[in-house]
């Protein structure tokens, strides 16, 4: 299992739940969450083989949101 870091605009749990889909429904990702309370807000995903960050980027981006690995 591998775990990916991501700088994001992700703000609120309007914002969450505006991503939930592409992030449930994007292959290999076994977990994620965003930690609202850091001033970068931190998306952590734990991803199983194969999963990209630019997959990751490319499904927030659908949906109208910013991502930066870190």
């Amino acid at each position: 299992m591998e775990t990916l870091k991501f700088k994001t605009n992700i703000k609120c749990g309007g914002c969450i739940a505006t991503v939930t889909p592409a992030l449930d429904n994007l292959e290999g990702i076994a977990k994620w969450e965003v930690d609202t309370t850091n001033p970068d807000k931190i998306l952590t995903v734990k991803s199983d083989n194969g999963l990209t960050a630019n997959d990751v980027i490319s499904a927030l981006k659908i949906n109208g949101y910013n991502a930066e690995e870190i």
